[in-house]
């Protein structure tokens, strides 16, 4: 099976890390879920509804859709402070990635554990970039606003295109495809993991400073 990747890249002041990341994975997973499955028999299922949340950010002038899940957004707002936590501690330039990966369990022989296999991973790569004053900080929270519209239009676009999904699994095999342990949604498998590097390159950082440079010439 091969594995798709796309990669996502953010520039962003520091106090506008979570938001932002959790905006992005959270578009995925809405397009990643479905309603939990109610199996009457073995190949006959019904699918329960997906409730959907509109959320506005504190330091972007964005909102972005959800899944109606406290349980699934606690798991990513969990995930996205350590990786907020790691990129402040790591005395680095603030660069650093977080990646949602989705898989699917195939069963092993015993004593061998079951494999898990990557079927569509998203990258997103950021740079933390520090600003001087007020005026600055007002700049980026529209131009970061305006920057995450147009990542989570490609990420719909990505979505929307007919390529590999897992088959719909039967009721004994629904927990190598699905998350089943939320009360609320089923998510497919995935995980969250995240590296923090100096090597991502500078091409976004200058990106951003040249459009607030350029807005505050205006």
């Amino acid at each position: 099976m091969n594995c798709r990747s796309e990669v996502l890249e953010v520039s962003v002041e520091g106090r506008q890390v979570d938001e932002a990341m959790l905006a992005m994975l959270h578009t995925i997973l809405l397009h990643r879920s479905t309603g939990k499955f109610h199996y009457k028999k073995e190949g006959t299922y019904s699918i329960g509804t997906v409730g959907t949340q509109d959320i506005d950010c504190d330091f972007i002038d964005f909102t972005f859709v959800r899944v109606s899940s406290e349980e699934l957004d606690r798991a990513i707002r969990k995930a996205v402070g350590e990786f907020k936590e790691a990129l402040g501690n790591s005395g680095s330039d603030g660069m650093g990635q977080i990646s949602l990966e989705f898989y699917q369990k195939k069963k092993s022989r015993w004593p061998f554990s079951d494999e898990c296999i990557p079927w569509e991973v998203w990258s997103i790569k950021v740079n933390v970039v520090n600003l001087a004053n007020e005026q600055e900080r007002q700049i980026c929270r529209e131009k970061v606003g305006e920057k995450l519209g147009e990542k989570v239009i490609n990420i719909v676009e990505v979505i929307n295109r007919h390529e590999y999904l897992p088959k719909m699994p039967t009721q004994s095999e629904v927990d190598n495809v699905f998350d089943t342990s939320l009360k609320d949604v089923q998510p497919y498998l995935y995980k969250i993991t995240y590296q923090i590097t100096d090597s991502l390159g500078t091409s976004v950082s200058t990106t951003m400073r040249r459009l607030i440079k350029d807005t505050l010439a205006l």
